[in-house]
């Protein structure tokens, strides 16, 4: 190996060394030397850069232009770039540097056994990456370069590109001496990917550190960094690899090799790969779980959360990382929102929510930097695609809205760092959202709605804990909150009443009945309202009171009960009479999904179903699911399944579909029921009064004790359950007081492995703390099994 003043290889390079190659270079060479799949390559060393410009006489000229620039005005700051890139671009290097790159490439060449060795060159300033701010994406970056001459021309635009607009803006709002950032160069083996992208070792809209998110499309990363296309995303469990949410993107741009010159070239995926590819999943599952499991293992080399750009090999499917290094973006858990219950949404556009927040504002649309200069303190920045030019814009805007992108390109991560909301991925923003219209940009949900509406509540409450007579808030009980591993969820009837609870220490809303919604809002029955006519009204109303509870406590899950009343019930609704029969045993009777699916009711209950896909669809409430009750076989579940299908109700990752324990054929048919579904909830009162054939509101039968969830019989049919649904990894839940009522259910039920229990808001911080000391006290009994 010949000896080098300006060159380092990757092998040779570890973290200390941060000012010679930069972040980016040190990344590489850490990685290199702890045995990652790392394409090979050398960094040509920020001396280089300082050496060019001395001996070149470019210092004091550079100074010069600086003194004069007024960075906030664009018509100032770009003409002042341009003229001092002009100067490094028409610059020579000085002879002994250019010699030392010209040995450098051509070793590299003979090494790699490669007559037309193709390269990315890549810029690395001596400031990147650091913890403190993030410089991505700040100078830039060439793919498929090939040839010494080429690859010496283009180490030389990386020099210059030190010197952008969005360079200079971005130091001097960090707060960086220009003079102190220097920048090396990376010289980087290409890999020729079929697909590559980003991934994230915590998710970076939810701050969730056990979740990675990974972004894909086809053909080279850069389509996924610089937000030409809207990827695939994946949301990966790190406990388990289990993949728990996947969004398919319609991606219809790829970046390839130029075959015919240096660099790449844009061309869309359905003339190149196919149609089919459009919208097809870009990466396999066991792809997806590949890629997790080495984004954690590169996470532990870091002991913190990273921030990977990968690439699949074409020729060898081969994994390839091709950069990892500290996410500068996470913050604490976001604060809710209190958002005026009252007011009417629109929805304009949907999109994916890539730096969370909600801000409102004038719609200013942007078609190139040219016109940045538009956007004033307050604005909406609307464009087909945000890109690090856009900067000084995005620092004045309120809130930023972009056609393409997706969560982890980089203008995502600037808006986050900036704390500005921004919803990327819209489509049609630019088409749909028109120049001075008032918007709300909401992306915690990725939705912008028409006119200035979800302003947090002036006045808030101070209301005491329900759970606390010495008057602590519930807010501060929150806080106070021990952690547990099984899920407190809470019970709610009447929507109007979140906004007092929603701050109570609970994961979700674990069973909301309509029922109340039924009476109070819509007050007739859905059948007697579809004959005449006036169906959108129950539509309207059962869709305001679900959108009341899930705005409140978003993103929360929230599990809508649909409707479980009993013909005597439904008789007592507006018209009820007129649709109703008599039935002299209405518990056990035409009740839960045996209604949804007859002729008599199919029509009512498919009312439900577009109550249900409004809020999520037009409101953007993706974390509204659907229970069915009072479920007795499989076919009436399938038959059930293909309504809500039909009105546009798909089971996914995004929505979940659970069904009420509470009727003996679901334990015994357990792992059919499985199969079917996302979840269960028991009912455990339905259940305990089936099982022992006891009338649940019988007095004289409660009162000699045959009413007991703790009996031995439903017990057993609840380890039944549990055992069958974790079998097909499917959760389980319970709704009833029953664990807050005995702590030795609770503690049997823990033990059992339930995944959730969701009480009544009185009792939640109770059962909450019940639950943590019967965990804790398990952990202790196996640790003394262990032990002693």
């Amino acid at each position: 190996m010949e000896k080098y003043k300006y060159i380092k290889w990757f092998n040779e390079i570890g973290k200390e060394d941060i000012p010679v190659v930069g972040g980016k270079g040190a990344n590489l060479g850490e990685l290199t030397i702890r045995g990652v799949n790392v394409p090979p390559g050398f960094c040509v060393t920020a001396s280089a850069y300082r050496d060019f410009v001395k001996e070149t006489k470019l210092e004091d000229k550079i100074i010069e232009v600086l003194k004069t620039i007024n960075v906030d005005k664009a018509e100032d700051l770009q003409p002042k770039s341009f003229e001092i890139r002009s100067l490094i671009m028409k610059s020579d290097i000085p002879i002994n540097i250019k010699e030392e790159l010209k040995r450098a490439y051509e070793e590299f060449s003979q090494r790699l056994e490669l007559d037309n060795l193709h390269v990315a060159v890549r810029s690395s300033a001596t400031a990147e990456d650091l913890p403190e701010a993030s410089f991505a994406g700040q100078q830039d970056t060439y793919l498929h370069i090939s040839g010494v001459d080429e690859v010496i021309k283009h180490i030389k635009k990386c020099w210059a590109s030190l010197w952008t607009a969005r360079a200079i803006y971005y130091r001097e709002n960090q707060g960086f001496e220009h003079n102190d950032v220097n920048l090396s160069v990376v010289v980087q083996k290409m890999v020729n990917s079929k697909v590559a992208g980003v991934m994230f070792t915590a998710n970076p809209i939810t701050n969730d550190t056990t979740e990675i998110m990974i972004n894909a499309s086809w053909g080279l990363g850069e389509a996924v960094v610089s937000g030409i296309v809207t990827p695939d995303e994946y949301i990966v469990s790190k406990d388990n690899s289990t993949i728990k949410e996947k969004n398919i993107a319609e991606k219809n741009t790829m970046i390839i090799k130029n075959r015919n010159d240096v660099g790449t070239l844009e061309v869309k995926v359905a003339e190149y790969l196919g149609m089919d590819k459009v919208n097809n999943q870009c990466l396999s599952n066991d792809e997806i779980i590949n890629l997790t499991q080495n984004a954690i293992s590169i996470e532990r080399l870091y002991n913190s959360p990273q921030d990977i750009e990968w690439a699949l090999d074409a020729d060898t499917d081969q994994l390839y990382i091709l950069q990892s290094r500290p996410i500068t973006t996470l913050k604490g858990e976001k604060e809710e929102m209190s958002e005026n219950k009252e007011e009417k949404l629109e929805t304009l556009v949907r999109g994916l929510a890539a730096a969370p927040g909600i801000n409102s504002g004038k719609v200013i649309k942007i078609k190139n930097i040219d016109e940045i200069s538009r956007v004033k303190e307050g604005d909406v920045l609307v464009t087909v695609m945000t890109n690090p030019d856009m900067v000084p814009a995005m620092r004045k805007a309120a809130a930023v809205v972009t056609d393409e992108g997706g969560r982890t390109c980089h203008a995502a991560i600037v808006s986050r760092e900036l704390g500005i909301p921004c919803i990327v991925g819209a489509k049609k923003a630019t088409e749909v959202l028109k120049d001075e219209m008032i918007v709300t940009v909401d992306a915690t949900r990725g939705v912008v709605y028409k006119g200035k509406v979800l302003q947090e509540e002036q006045n808030k409450e101070d209301t005491a804990s329900m759970n606390n007579t010495v008057g602590i808030s519930d807010e501060l009980m929150n806080q106070l909150a021990p952690i547990t591993g099984t899920k407190i969820y809470m019970n709610l009837g009447e929507p109007s009443i979140i906004s007092k609870y929603k701050n109570l220490p609970f994961d979700g809303i674990g069973l909301m009945r309509t029922e109340f919604i039924f009476s109070n809002l819509v007050g007739a029955h859905p059948m007697y309202l579809l004959k005449k006519g006036e169906e959108k009204l129950f539509i309207e109303k059962m869709a305001e009171g679900i959108t009341k509870v899930a705005q409140e406590i978003y993103p929360k899950p929230i599990v809508v009960r649909l409707s479980d009343f009993r013909t005597n019930e439904f008789r007592g609704l507006k018209g009820g009479e007129e649709v109703e029969p008599i039935e002299n045993n209405p518990m056990i009777g035409w009740r839960g999904v045996s209604r949804y699916i007859s002729s008599e009711y199919e029509e009512g209950f498919r009312l439900e179903c577009r109550a249900i896909k409004k809020v999520r669809e037009e409101y953007g409430l993706i974390n509204v699911w659907v229970m069915l009750p009072f479920v007795r076989t499989t076919w009436e579940l399938e038959k059930v399944k293909k309504i809500m299908e039909s009105e546009g109700l798909y089971q996914s990752n995004n929505f979940k579909l659970w069904i009420m324990a509470e009727v003996p054929s679901v334990i015994f048919q357990a792992e059919e029921f499985a199969q079917l579904v996302d979840g269960f909830s028991i009912g455990s009162n339905d259940l305990t009064q089936l099982i022992l054939g006891a009338d649940r509101d019988s007095g004289i039968l409660n009162s000699m004790g045959y009413f007991d969830e703790r009996n031995p019989a439903v017990k057993k049919a609840i380890k039944t359950l549990i055992d069958a649904a974790h079998k097909h990894g499917k959760t389980v839940s319970i709704c009833g007081q029953g664990p807050s009522l005995y702590p030795e259910f609770a503690e049997f039920l823990v033990e059992q492995g339930i995944d959730s229990m969701s009480i009544n808001p009185d009792t939640v911080a109770y059962t909450r703390r019940l639950v943590a000391h019967v965990e804790q006290k398990l952990i202790l009994k196996k640790l003394r099994e262990i032990y002693w």
